[in-house]
């Protein structure tokens, strides 16, 4: 997939999950936020005391779209995660990361509590 496709098909997944998460109740309050260590979160969502800091993952299929999410990522992931929550943007009591695997049919998966920082 050429950059400009991939780039918009990955925002499409990106906004596919984003309404998933609203029509279970959750409010988008940021997306694609970027730390200042390199780290993007996707988006963060927010239902009642629970942030949750979601990454997607387009391909052709769920298992190929999990295979995506490499560890050095996944580090800086957390890293902006635990900035944003530093910074006092959104008070919350809980938070977990999400992986939401979108297929090329459209079909989503989410993966709550996909991993746990260190």
């Amino acid at each position: 997939m050429s950059g400009a496709l991939s780039y918009h098909a990955g925002a499409a997944a990106e906004d596919q999950v984003a309404r998933h998460y609203e029509e279970a109740g959750f409010e988008i309050v940021a997306r694609r936020w970027r730390g200042r260590y390199g780290g993007e979160v996707d988006l963060i969502a927010r239902h009642g005391p629970l942030l949750v800091f979601v990454e997607v993952k387009f391909s052709r299929s769920h298992e190929a779209a999990a295979t995506h999410l490499m560890p050095r990522q996944l580090a800086r992931i957390f890293r902006s995660a635990e900035e944003f929550m530093a910074l006092g943007h959104i008070q919350a009591e809980d938070a977990r990361f999400d992986l939401a695997l979108v297929d090329a049919q459209g079909r989503i998966s989410i993966i709550e509590n996909a991993a746990q920082s260190d």
